[in-house]
């Protein structure tokens, strides 16, 4: 069957789950299935979404307990075997926890939870996960996070921009990059990664809830887009 199959993962606490199915499956047309966090078949899914949430209540760390859980052990062979990969917010915690990413996400700088809209520059429109986008394109993706906070050292940091694994920069509305553009903190700005292969991305924005115009915007719609166009080889209709 053609096309492109999505496996959304859903751990104890994920509350994004339906939101990246509906992007999926009913916006865009493709298959798309849960997979619980338990199981140890992913049925034969081409995308592997770990969604925003709160997964197992953040206990001792954002991602720490979800690393251990058993679809992690198929989602890294996956990962391994050059399928891809998207962490959202919560799910990009996970990723830094289980090695698939560098870094870690720290506590916001403000040490507040941050939840508004925020404007995201591209910063490589060649990724599976963004060739529906130009580079430098400028859009505007909700932010709900807590420990949202990019950390990496030095010298992996200029991996990442040296490499073009920065795929997402927080910016103003103008595409310029300021520190009053930054809501937690990160380091460069950094909103999203991927890693050296390029089918593994991390951000911490919700692409999944800007997917539709009747939500006021649709700017998220082209991470999903993307991932069929580059894997099924056709562009999607998007309206």
């Amino acid at each position: 069957m053609a096309g492109v199959k999505f496996g959304i993962v859903v751990f104890p606490g994920s509350n994004c789950d339906h939101d990246a199915y509906h992007a999926a499956k009913h916006v865009l047309g493709e298959r798309a299935q849960f997979l619980w966090h338990k199981e140890s078949d992913l049925g034969g899914v081409d995308v592997i979404v770990l969604p925003g949430g709160f997964s197992y209540g953040d206990y001792l760390r954002c991602g720490a307990i979800s690393r251990f859980s058993p679809v992690m052990r198929e989602v890294i062979r996956h990962a391994e075997r050059g399928g891809h990969v998207i962490g959202i917010c919560n799910g990009f915690q996970i990723l830094t926890e289980s090695g698939l990413l560098p870094g870690a996400l720290l506590r916001n700088a403000s040490l507040k939870f941050v939840c508004r809209d925020v404007h995201l520059r591209v910063e490589n429109a060649q990724t599976a996960f963004t060739s529906q986008y130009a580079q430098g394109q400028v859009l505007r993706i909700p932010v709900a996070h807590g420990e949202g906070n990019f950390y990496t050292d030095d010298e992996t940091l200029k991996a990442l921009e040296d490499n073009g694994q920065v795929v997402f920069r927080y910016a103003e509305a103008d595409g310029s990059v300021t520190d009053a553009a930054n809501p937690n903190g990160s380091r460069s700005n950094i909103a999203g990664i991927v890693n050296e292969q390029g089918n593994v991305l991390g951000m911490m924005p919700h692409p999944e809830r800007v997917v539709e115009d009747l939500l006021g915007s649709a700017d998220g719609l082209g991470v999903f887009a993307s991932l069929v166009e580059n894997i099924a080889g056709t562009v999607p209709a998007l309206s």
